[in-house]
């Protein structure tokens, strides 16, 4: 049984680097630059590509010591790269990032297709399989039935009362895992009307790695935070505690989180309606638990993916064996996740274990070697995984996405159909870059415009299409 369905970017945090990221050319803060992009992530790097091919000046300041965002690859805890943020890369096919990839020689592979369903200590069966299977289909047909020519609501708001033993994975799916977020905390419309995510691809040396990678060559200023925007004028001034740098425009890709929290003054003020958008833009939660397992003591497949029936919030999502590998990674999400995260990686680690005993009643404890656990709730100037609209929170977009004198914001959160992933980012990177530009004077023509319009043709409501974990078009059910 085949069905194609959207699903999620998943995003992770704490900070290690792949060697990859440190090519950065490290410049020191010039005194001025025709545009300045503030971030070093995704959207940042692709803005910097677009202004370069331009042939016009570009300087990005990044305040973490690596490129890459929420787009990090750990290549030195285990023996396999692990991407601690975002892994996969959705219509790889028309991606233009995995189209760099391969010009720059990273490998691209395609995820695998096939998951299981772990009701207790045993594989759902076929029927138990198809039971659940329509259940996502019929919950989010009624989601979309829901805001259908109404006003916005609550995506658990648009549920069937009806959803019985599958309710918890119904919302675990559909929410947490697709967004960051439960279904209570999101937009129904949103969520309906967010573009498929098919044809995912992972990249084999890490997607960080292959972020830092194209992020090579460029004036990056690392460590280096933006304390103030003055934006007032004509021309912008950048204030860093190394210096303050005059450009023509500015780029802002710090996350929404990252704005709300103040440590990015603006002068004057970001405007309230500024403010209010980034709320209803804000970050999910979703958090990586990596377990290095010897011996394959679950007895599962390369890159296998285990989800549970399960009855209330506390649940994860694993993904087994990651490129051939013993390690294997455990992701919690939404309301849960960030309470797990919240007490600490010995907390998120102890789950992990516990809830892998639970579902294989393998001796998990004694077995598990190296262990590590990321929690970007509180990564520094990041302060969530993926941006996920609230309700109400669609029409936040447009307002984010409006010049803002000299400054132009870009980000996961400022697309309309590709928002929470990094080809989103990316596409609304290359957006801002081609709005500066114009700003400067160095574009005439509006290429964007041609592109949003392939975009919106490719999207695909696809409200019969239950969101699943992982980035793929999958096989269920996998007994």
């Amino acid at each position: 049984m085949t069905i194609t369905r959207r699903d999620l970017l998943a995003g992770s945090a704490a900070l290690a680097l792949s060697p990859l990221a440190m090519r950065a050319v490290a410049a020191p803060l010039p005194r001025d630059a025709e545009i300045a992009v503030i971030g070093a992530g995704a959207a940042g790097i692709a803005a910097a590509r677009r202004i370069a091919s331009a042939g016009r000046k570009v300087v990005v300041i990044e305040a973490a010591p690596h490129i890459g965002g929420r787009c990090v690859t750990d290549a030195t805890s285990f023996d396999t790269p692990f991407d601690r943020g975002a892994r996969w890369l959705y219509n790889a096919e028309n991606s233009p990032v995995a189209k760099l990839a391969r010009g720059v020689g990273m490998e691209m592979y395609p995820a695998p297709r096939g998951q299981r369903i772990r009701i207790g200590r045993r594989n759902a069966r076929a029927g138990e399989s198809e039971d659940f299977l329509a259940t996502l289909v019929r919950a989010n047909r009624a989601m979309g039935d829901a805001v259908r020519g109404k006003a916005d609501m609550p995506a658990a708001a648009g549920l069937p009362k009806d959803l019985g033993v599958w309710a918890g994975t119904t919302d675990f799916l559909l929410g947490a895992t697709a967004t960051g977020k439960d279904l209570k905390d999101l937009s129904a419309l949103d969520l309906v009307t967010m573009a498929q995510r098919d044809g995912p691809s992972a990249c084999r040396q890490g997607l960080g790695a292959l972020v830092a990678k194209l992020g090579e060559g460029f004036p990056l200023i690392l460590s280096t935070p933006v304390t103030r925007i003055v934006w007032s004028g004509r021309d912008a001034q950048v204030e860093t505690p190394a210096g303050t740098l005059a450009a023509k425009a500015v780029i802002m890709t710090a996350s929404t989180n990252a704005l709300l929290s103040g440590k990015i003054k603006f002068a004057p003020d970001l405007p309230k309606r500024q403010q209010d958008a980034a709320a209803k833009l804000s970050l999910g939660s979703y958090d990586h638990i990596a377990l290095e397992l010897p011996g394959n003591p679950l007895g599962l497949s390369r890159d296998d993916i285990v989800i549970e029936q399960s009855s209330d919030r506390s649940t994860g999502l694993l993904l087994a064996n990651l490129g051939g590998s013993s390690l294997c990674q455990v992701d919690v999400a939404g309301s849960f996740g960030a309470e797990i995260s919240a007490r600490g990686e010995a907390a998120m680690v102890a789950f992990a274990i516990e809830w892998l005993t639970k579902l294989f009643g393998a001796d998990i404890k004694n077995i598990v070697k190296r262990t590590t656990a990321t929690r970007w709730n509180d990564m520094p100037h990041i302060y969530g995984a993926m941006s996920a609209p609230s309700p109400g929170g669609q029409p936040a977009r447009k307002i984010l996405m409006e010049p803002m004198g000299s400054v132009f914001f870009a980000g996961d959160a400022v697309h309309e159909t590709q928002w929470g992933t990094v080809g989103g980012a990316w596409e609304s990177g290359e957006r801002a870059a081609d709005a500066a530009l114009r700003k400067i004077g160095a574009l005439k023509d509006a290429p964007v415009a041609e592109q949003t319009r392939k975009s919106r043709r490719s999207q695909s409501r696809a409200t019969a299409e239950p969101a699943v974990p992982g980035g793929r078009s999958m096989n269920w059910p996998r007994n």
